[in-house]
């Protein structure tokens, strides 16, 4: 095995349950049905990494690099090994080990040793989704948003229906309108001081992103209705989301 690092279990059921939800499952894009698990960071600063997108919406963990992991390649850990681990984690509270080699990766948890392919195939540059001048900043109770959004979507049966964000000085109205059941809008009070933003997004993406929000407060940083926005959570800076717009 080339590489070889230990994690604590719950550091290891962080970086699965914060970013299985953005792994694809379109087939022909084969190399992102996986979390792109790699180092990163600086010498000073250097992190072990996961990152899963599908090309709608991204996530990334960061924890500190385990001792063993320095150098290690970037690997694709396939979405079904990726559940087999959590479900392993979730009756074994012991540490994590993890070998790596050309092709295979290996977890050792408490007596089980589960052995799997990697993924055979190039993740994308990640970093070029990654918003870095959004201007926009809009913080927000992630409890009352979050039950905003599924409030005003579930007046359309369509999945992932578009939730329009309208943004002035201290307020956000969202709204969403079904052709056959009228329209839905909520209003909640927010910090927000930047000129005033119409943006829409998938309902379904949202709620799935605001779920991962640990602490009490979601920050979105947002440029303009046609451009990613950057999600993260107030408390926790080990964490990144990135979600695309929708037209509404």
């Amino acid at each position: 095995m080339t590489h070889s690092f230990t994690l604590a279990a719950a550091d290891m059921k962080r970086l699965i349950d914060r970013t299985q939800f953005a792994i694809s499952t379109e087939e022909t894009r084969y190399y992102l049905n996986g979390i792109y698990l790699h180092s990163a960071g600086t010498a000073r600063a250097a992190t072990l990494r996961a990152v899963a997108t599908d090309g709608h919406r991204l996530a990334q963990i960061d924890l500190p690099l385990p001792e063993g992991a320095a150098g290690m390649p970037g690997v694709i850990v396939p979405r079904k090994t990726v559940g087999e681990v959590q479900r392993l984690i979730e009756d074994n509270e012991a540490e994590v080990r993890i070998e790596l080699s050309q092709g295979k990766i290996r977890f050792t948890i408490g007596n089980v040793v589960l052995t799997s392919k990697l993924i055979d195939g190039t993740f994308p540059d990640y970093g070029r989704v990654i918003p870095q001048n959004n201007d926009k900043e809009l913080v927000v109770d992630k409890k009352d948003f979050e039950a905003a959004v599924d409030r005003v979507s579930t007046i359309s049966s369509e999945r992932g229906r578009a939730v329009k964000l309208a943004l002035s000085a201290g307020k956000l109205v969202l709204s969403v309108t079904n052709p056959d059941s009228g329209s839905a809008t909520e209003e909640l009070e927010v910090e927000y001081a930047s000129d005033p933003l119409d943006i829409g997004f998938n309902s379904r993406y949202l709620l799935d992103i605001a779920a991962q929000i640990e602490g009490e407060v979601a920050v979105l940083k947002l440029a303009d209705p046609g451009s990613p926005t950057l999600v993260q959570d107030k408390d926790s800076k080990g964490a990144l989301y990135v979600l695309m717009p929708m037209r509404v």
